[in-house]
């Protein structure tokens, strides 16, 4: 199992800034995350996919019967609304795509269509493989599987367009998971590490890799791994969080 596996004018709380260098990585991108401020996060979230859109944070949890699309207020971490997944689901990454949201599965090989404010399911598409994490870069979605793959389709049909190589230093990249789309570029989480990396996806080429591991709480065990990835719209900060996590970090990705 995987367990082993309008925002401008908010106030955050616990601001600060902390920085930190990892040991190697690309040397044209960022290589330190600067933590601006942080929000509370339900620990009962088993964090699969992050979005925030139009001041909305879209929040997606995982495990068997646990499963959920969640609503969650930004500036509290309160939820706001939350749909079940069928308890057979295991829920992965998600993509809001205008009024609707994809929500993956893990090993159901099921994506499911919801409208965006109801929650009430549109539709059902089916792929092989399995679900990690998603994002939509405003033309076609981005699907990871936790190879060195990243797999386009197509937003309205879910059809598989084409797909790329993801490599770190010449050598394939397995286990991408949580993807945020933005700037032309991919931000993934990587399975099992503290690495945020930043990736091309015309290439496959990663361009930045971020040791995010300061951020990680006291006490959190390592299962319960960094995941969760959502661009602030209109700067250059995104929110961050994990598995059961207790909060939500405001960061920037520095050099």
């Amino acid at each position: 199992m995987r367990r082993l596996v309008a925002l401008a004018g908010l106030v955050l709380v616990g601001a600060c800034s902390t920085t930190t260098t990892p040991p190697g990585g690309p040397s044209n991108g960022p290589t330190k995350v600067e933590v601006l401020a942080t929000t509370p996060h339900d620990t009962g979230a088993f964090t699969e996919g992050f979005e925030l859109v139009d001041g909305v944070l879209y929040e997606g949890t995982g495990l068997e019967g646990e499963s959920q699309l969640r609503r969650v207020d930004p500036a509290t971490g309160a939820v706001q609304q939350k749909v079940d997944l069928p308890p057979e689901m295991f829920g992965e990454g998600i993509a809001v795509v205008g009024d609707r949201v994809w929500q993956l599965t893990y090993r159901n090989g099921i994506a499911i269509q919801r409208d965006k404010t109801s929650f009430a399911e549109v539709k059902r598409a089916t792929y092989t493989g399995e679900g990690w994490g998603l994002c939509f870069d405003d033309k076609r979605l981005v699907m990871s599987d936790g190879t060195a793959k990243l797999t386009f389709r197509d937003p309205s049909t879910f059809t598989e367009t084409g797909s790329v190589q993801v490599t770190e230093d010449g050598q394939p990249l397995q286990m991408i998971n949580e993807l945020e789309c933005v700037g032309g570029s991919v931000w993934a989480n990587v399975w099992q590490t503290d690495k945020i990396v930043r990736i091309d996806p015309s290439t496959g080429k990663v361009t930045a890799s971020i040791d995010a591991s300061s951020l990680r709480p006291a006490n959190v065990p390592k299962s319960d791994v960094l995941n969760g990835i959502a661009a602030v719209p209109g700067t250059d900060e995104f929110l961050v969080t994990g598995k059961n996590w207790p909060s939500v970090f405001r960061v920037r990705f520095v050099e």
